[in-house]
């Protein structure tokens, strides 16, 4: 027996607020790859149809406990130093501009219910001295680049094994966790 919703009434997906000075542009002209990257022509909303709220679905067991751990992926022990997130990494050289260096960062993807839910992010540690040329944090208003850097936390400390470090993921809001604003603007 087929359930069917009352006539006239239509599904209803809540937007999301975005804040103003919370998120950076898509093109930054010190991230030179934007460039190649950042839509040319104002963006088109389009409207969430039942395809893109109700599936694929993600669900918890997509995730295994040892996809968490990046110290038991692979054989011998992981380069970088141990920390309780996962295993901090190393600056990288990248050929953005000269001599040009990312700081220590870490790369989340969040998905909601749906694929199209999607927040992608970087997590940053404290004290990092290649802050200051890094194109892609500074792209980030002055005033949210410190939602970006994670906080030691000896509390999370593994003695005699890793580091803690804690760091907040905030979707909505005026705290919200920075990322790509659609719009373009700061």
């Amino acid at each position: 027996m087929a359930v069917h919703p009352p006539a006239g009434s239509r599904l209803v997906v809540p937007g999301y607020e975005r804040p103003s000075g919370v998120h950076p542009p898509l093109d930054f002209p010190g991230y030179r790859s934007t460039a190649l990257r950042a839509p040319r022509r104002p963006l088109v909303l389009l409207p969430h149809r039942l395809t893109e709220i109700t599936g694929p679905l993600l669900g918890a067991e997509r995730v295994t406990p040892a996809d968490a751990d990046l110290t038991a992926q692979h054989e011998g022990e992981p380069q970088g130093q141990r920390i309780v997130v996962t295993i901090k990494p190393g600056s990288y050289p990248w050929q953005n501009h000269p001599n040009a260096w990312r700081p220590s960062h870490i790369h989340f993807s969040l998905f909601g219910r749906a694929f199209t839910q999607r927040l992608v992010t970087q997590m940053f540690f404290p004290g990092d001295p290649l802050f200051f040329q890094d194109p892609i944090f500074n792209s980030v208003p002055e005033e949210a680049r410190d939602r970006l850097i994670s906080r030691f936390d000896l509390g999370f400390t593994v003695p005699e094994w890793a580091l803690g470090y804690s760091w907040d993921i905030v979707l909505r809001g005026r705290g919200a966790t920075a990322f790509e604003n659609p719009d373009g603007e700061r």
